[in-house]
């Protein structure tokens, strides 16, 4: 029915890695397949194998569990988008520790990634948490390049920094002009 792959991390893995629970939900035990450090498995791809497989108004929806935690939504795959690599949102180790650390001791919990088939029309939304860390970062690299930009033309006064007014808009220009000449020079600011 589908078919998973951990980037840098797995070859392909089919449905027969999961545990079935029920006809319809299935589950990876992270212990089994990197140990304690589940956390550093940051994204997985998962791919319908057979869209004949899922009725239409059906999807698999995936989710993962820290230890001692509830699930959480990662995002679906359905037969109009039958593979989706999704971002896994653990959450940070040490915020969990130490809530987490008698249940994860008296239970022998281990986090897990759940696949079930749901109703596609009762999913949520997914928010892609990558894509929110990518605009991130590529303002803070912009806005480094204008504080960079400005340094050069700042003069002091007692306490003050002085730039001349028409600083930003030399930049924009200078930032266009580049990106224009340059097709890659964007591109560099998103790493």
């Amino acid at each position: 029915m589908f078919g998973v792959v951990f980037p840098d991390r797995s070859f392909p893995m089919d449905i027969t890695a999961f545990s079935q629970i029920d006809p319809l939900h299935w589950l990876l035990d992270m212990n089994t397949f990197v140990g304690a450090a589940y956390f550093e498995v940051r994204e997985m791809c998962i791919f319908l194998l057979n869209a004949t497989l899922l009725p239409p108004e059906k999807a698999l929806a995936v989710y993962v569990q820290a230890p001692g935690q509830p699930f959480l939504f990662c995002g679906a795959v359905h037969n109009a988008r039958p593979s989706a690599v999704l971002s896994l949102p653990w959450p940070d180790p040490a915020d969990i520790a130490d809530s987490a650390a008698g249940a994860i001791q008296v239970a022998g919990a281990a986090a897990k990634i759940g696949v079930s088939v749901e109703d596609l029309a009762a999913l949520p939304p997914v928010v892609d948490a990558g894509a929110e860390k990518r605009i991130e970062r590529l303002a803070l690299r912009v806005g480094e390049n204008l504080f960079n930009f400005m340094q050069s033309f700042c003069g002091v006064d007692g306490s003050r920094l002085v730039v001349p007014m028409d600083i930003l808009d030399r930049w924009f220009k200078k930032f266009q002009e580049k990106a224009k000449r340059d097709p890659t020079y964007l591109k560099g600011f998103a790493l």
